[in-house]
């Protein structure tokens, strides 16, 4: 686990909204946009359309609208986090 995987997840114990994670976290867009994207991948977080609505992971989808998204970590991912 990266140190900017590891960082987001510790943000990812309760549900957070892209903009959250944008400002807290000390990366770019695109960095944040590519370790969400692989954090999802490895099924350690679910993303959702509004904080009580989960949606199926389609990369298609998650390309155009990531930033709309709010995200939490998954039982594997608070797992992983902790090891």
């Amino acid at each position: 686990m990266t140190d900017k995987e590891f960082d987001l997840l510790d943000e990812l114990y309760f549900i957070r909204s892209y903009q959250y994670l944008s400002k807290t976290l000390d990366v770019n867009d695109e960095d944040l946009k590519l370790t969400l994207e692989g954090l999802l991948k490895r099924g350690w977080i679910n993303y959702y359309i509004s904080p009580m609505e989960e949606i199926e992971f389609d990369i298609r989808d998650f390309e155009k609208e990531y930033r709309n998204y709010h995200y939490l970590a998954t039982k594997a991912g608070l797992l992983a986090h902790n090891s």
